[in-house]
């Protein structure tokens, strides 16, 4: 039996795991310069942050958008 593979980058991650790995690499000051939201320039925790990106799809795909242009090149064309 041939297995797929699927080419979504993000594929595996949890919101919960793309969220620690920003916030530990970036901080929470830089997070809310980048995505201007309440979460993460009030008093900024996780908890809180993971209910507010999983009830708001658009803030939710701002994150993801950032964690791929931090942490996945895509290959080069020729």
């Amino acid at each position: 039996m041939k297995s797929t593979r699927s080419n979504d980058p993000l594929h595996g991650l949890t919101l919960e795991s793309i969220l620690i790995c920003l916030q530990a690499e970036l901080g929470w000051e830089t997070l809310s310069q980048r995505i201007p939201v309440n979460c993460f320039s009030k008093d900024p925790s996780l908890a809180s942050s993971l209910k507010f990106l999983r009830k708001t799809p658009w803030a939710r795909q701002k994150l993801e958008e950032l964690y791929l242009e931090t942490h996945h090149s895509l290959p080069k064309e020729p």
